[in-house]
Order: structure tokens, then sequence, then C-alpha cells
């Protein structure tokens, strides 16, 4: 038989293609303590648990009323003016665990978020009020708190755009997405901010001013309301696909060192309600801040980006797994309940009536319990009840 050729040194074998790495299974179903929480948790946390995880026993007649036993709702209500505004002015926070001075927005997202219905009488004044703020005009006798100590038409018009969007936020919440009104501000809120995204400003968006880096007057980042809103408007986000698009990348992109401070006219200003970047880039920042690491979780699986994004899954996984063996949720010793939290998150704790004396992990218990779930099922999450 003859010999077989020689192989050229110059010939080459062909390597083997790289072998893919195996699809991660899906995420199991995540387990609700509904009878512990419907024999420990408050009212409120009740029947937000039944609504989202048992809607047909929360639609039965006697689970209309429970939420009204909330004593901290009931608080808020003996707070109320009568013209639907409570006495802390706009968008005023009380330290964590206090209702003392609350503001009129942030008053009116807690009772929405312990279960009150939006159209009880009591809400249905606050309401009203809210989509006036929604005009696009300077009227400063809106302004509250913030209103300047002396006339200056650029901090009258930086007070009003803020009161428009979280007045938007709330209302959205409150699920008035189909009202033309709240429609309008939305679609003006995205057409101010949409440049602002499809310029290179996005990822360098400083100037140096002096000793410090500043945000210039032109820049329109967007903020935590118009998060909080477009959580609430899901056939709005469908309508603006492109800006949702260009949205994703900028959240995932890291959050600068710098705090927000911006440039408005002649004043440098606090901009804490601006979004730029990742609020949660490391398990430090999330325990840093229970109510707005929730809060954030909450917005990004209701628009739907938290499927998205490998390091908020794995983050709100590490909380799953913080939960004991009934399932119920202990804080590891990292995790810091701030004495306060940002005017965007604070209606999302506590929504149990904490008892005097008991820890403040302990009392929040129930509520990241409960806001877990949710957030598990709104990331298309199997719940199992038990």
């Amino acid at each position: 038989m003859p010999d077989s050729p020689p192989v050229s040194p110059d010939v080459r074998l062909a390597p083997y293609p790289p072998m893919s790495a195996p699809p991660s299974p899906p995420p199991g179903p995540v387990t609700v303590p509904m009878s512990r929480l419907l024999r420990t948790a408050s009212p409120s946390v009740q029947f937000r648990a039944m609504k989202a995880f048992w809607p047909k026993a929360a639609a039965e007649p006697g689970w209309a009323t429970v939420p009204y036993a909330s004593r901290q709702g009931l608080h808020l209500l003996l707070m109320q003016d009568g013209d639907g505004q409570w006495p802390g002015g706009m968008l005023t926070v009380p330290a964590a665990l206090s209702l003392e001075g609350v503001g009129t927005i942030p008053a009116y997202r807690r009772l929405l978020e312990l279960g009150w219905d939006p159209e009880s009488p009591a809400l249905s004044a606050t309401k009203r009020l809210l989509f006036r703020l929604l005009a696009e005009d300077d009227d400063p006798s809106f302004l509250a708190e913030m209103m300047p100590t002396e006339w200056d038409e650029d901090l009258i018009k930086r007070g009003r755009l803020l009161l428009r969007e979280a007045a938007a936020a709330a209302l959205a919440q409150a699920g008035y997405e189909s009202d033309p009104r709240l429609r309008g501000a939305a679609r003006r809120m995205v057409e101010r901010v949409m440049p602002f995204l499809k310029s290179p400003l996005a990822q360098k968006p400083w100037i140096r001013l002096g000793n410090q880096h500043v945000l210039p007057a032109d820049v329109m980042a967007p903020s935590f309301h118009l998060l909080v809103m477009l959580g609430y408007m899901p056939h709005f986000r469908s309508e603006h696909y492109e800006f949702m698009d260009r949205l994703f990348p900028y959240l995932s992109q890291p959050w600068p060192r710098q705090q927000p401070v911006q440039q408005v006219g002649p004043h440098l200003l606090e901009q804490p309600h601006l979004v730029l970047g990742d609020l949660l880039p490391t398990r430090n920042a999330m325990d840093a801040d229970m109510a707005s690491s929730l809060g954030w979780l909450e917005v990004m699986a209701r628009i739907g980006y938290l499927k998205k994004h490998d390091g908020w899954g794995k983050l709100l996984d590490r909380l799953l797994d913080d939960r004991d063996r009934k399932h119920v949720w202990t804080p590891p010793r990292s995790v810091v309940m701030p004495e306060r939290v940002p005017v965007w998150s604070w209606p999302l704790l506590p929504l149990s009536d904490p008892t005097f004396g008991e820890p403040t992990n302990s009392a929040f218990s129930a509520d990241v319990t409960f806001r877990l779930a949710l957030i598990a099922q709104l990331c298309g999450r199997e719940i199992e009840l038990a």
C-alpha cells in the first residue's frame, strides 16, 4: 500500500470550535409565606400580599376595608388639611420612622403603598391638586417649601419642573395612565430628556467650575420621579420604545463619584433627584439604603430592565437568600436602615406599624419579605404560596 503523502509544514489543522457555555437554568420559584404574613403582618401588608399573589381571594368584599385599619394610614389622614394637602409642604420627608412634617406628594404615595383606594375621599382631594401641578407653567404659588426667599425665575422654574415630575409619578402609581393630562405631561418629560440621552453629555455631563465639577444648566438627566412614572405606565412605555432602548444603557453605566450639583442660573444647587447611572453597582450600595434599593429593583422590574441586567438580578437573588427557612427576610448585619431616605423612595417603607421599642430591622421584615416576592413576580418568576 503506498505511503500517505507527507503533510506540508505550512498546513495548520483547524482548531475545534470553542464550546459555548451551557445556558443557565431558569431561576426557581419564589415561596411567599402567606400564612405567616396573614398572622403577623400589618393590615396593609396583608392586603397588598393578597392582592398581588392571591387576587381572587382579595376580591372578596371583606378585604376591601382591610388597609384602612393601618394606624399610620389613619395618622396621615388626621394630618391632612381640608384642601387635600399636608402641612409639610410638597416634597418634605421626615425621618424614616416618623410621619411628622411629611409633604403632600410623599404622603399621597405612602397611602397608595398602604393599599388605599385612589378614589377614596382623602386621596381624591389630593388628586385634583396633583393634576393641577402637571400644567406647564411657572406659577410660584404651588412651590410651598421650595419657594425662594427672593424672587428668582430660575429657581421658580426649577421648582415647578421638580413638582411636575413628582406629581406625574404619584398619579401614574394611582393608576391614571389613560388620563390625557398625565400622558401629555409624560410625553413632554420624555421629549425633554431624549436629546440628553442622544448626546455625548449622557456619558460625560460634567464641567469644571472653580474647584469642583458640576452639571451644566442644559443637562436634562432623567429623575427618579420619571423612572417611577414609567414603571406604572406600560402602554406609554411601549409607545416610546426608542426612549426606553436608550434609557437602559444609561442606567447601566457607573454612577459618578461627584455629587449631582447643577448650575441653575447663578446658583449651584444639589440635585439629589437626578439619576446619573447605576444606583446599585454592589452589595454594599444595596445594604446602605434598603428602601431605595428595593425601590430601584421594583422600578427596574416594572420597566423590564431587571431581567436584562445580570448585576441587579444577582442582588435580588442575594436578598432572597437572606430569608430564613420559613421564607421570611431577616436582615444581615451589613444592612443599614438610614435615618432619612430620598423623597422618591420614602413611601415604600415601612408599611407595617412598628411597635415601640421594636428594633428597626425587625419591624421591616414583613415589609421586605412582601416586597421581594413582588419584585420577583414582576420579573416573571413563579410564585408559590406557603
